[in-house]
């Protein structure tokens, strides 16, 4: 039974989606503001998070940035904020999906079964025998999902690293932001490609000596990213 912690600050949406997901066979967690949903999250681990933004105390983006330092679960953003900008900022701190109020509580429930969905399947699909990639300093570990650079370990969301892997695996080929969007979020996601281009910056950041000259992950302008071997 998968376990999800609801965080809202308004008890009657709270109770809308807790009926909900009990309803489709979930042990449901609760939480009223920031502060409680941090304590939730470590005293119950769940397996999914449904986070609302604006809430007392301790606000939704904090919550997910201390989730991220030591979890890389599924986490969908339920907010009445419904600004570009802070859909990409969510994206950018590593965020799964993001719905909109006022929602329909059964599209809830199905994004967060697709969801878990493809988290079990990413996890599933992990061969332990599976070999190490290195180049130039890079290495990867598809079974641990393991990133070194110069064997220092490196940080990397879920996301950050379905999209790096996807790259590595398909070396010198150019994939549009559409393209890379479907390999991740799969059709399951409603959303645009500027989440790709977030997560294609966070991993320059995090593997690249020079954001300005990458030489791992190139664009192409215009056309879309690859990752480079010569």
């Amino acid at each position: 039974m998968p376990k999800v912690l609801v965080v809202d600050d308004e008890p009657k949406i709270l109770k809308i989606v807790e009926h909900c997901f009990i309803r489709e066979g979930y042990e449901v967690i609760t939480a009223l503001d920031g502060s409680q949903a941090i304590e939730q999250f470590h005293r119950q681990e769940p397996d999914l998070v449904i986070l609302d933004l604006m809430l007392p105390h301790v606000d939704g983006f904090q919550v997910c940035r201390t989730i991220r330092e030591t979890s890389s679960i599924p986490i969908i953003i339920l907010s009445v904020r419904n600004e570009e900008l802070d859909k990409i900022l969510g994206f950018n701190l590593g965020v799964d999906d993001y719905l909109s109020k006022p929602f329909s509580p059964v599209e809830l429930c199905l994004r967060a079964k697709a969801v878990l969905r493809r988290t079990r399947q990413e996890q599933s699909t992990l061969d332990p025998d599976s070999p190490t990639f290195s180049h130039r300093g890079l290495r990867i570990n598809p079974a641990t999902r393991e990133i070194f650079i110069d064997d220092v370990p490196i940080e990397l969301t879920a996301k950050e690293f379905d999209l790096l892997w996807f790259l590595v695996k398909h070396p010198n080929k150019v994939f549009t932001r559409k393209q890379l969007l479907y390999q991740i979020w799969q059709t399951d996601y409603y959303g645009n490609d500027d989440a790709v281009t977030v997560l294609i910056s966070r991993l320059r950041e995090k593997i690249e000596q020079s954001k300005s000259q990458p030489s791992f992950i190139r664009t192409l302008r215009g056309v879309g990213y690859k990752f480079v071997i010569e």
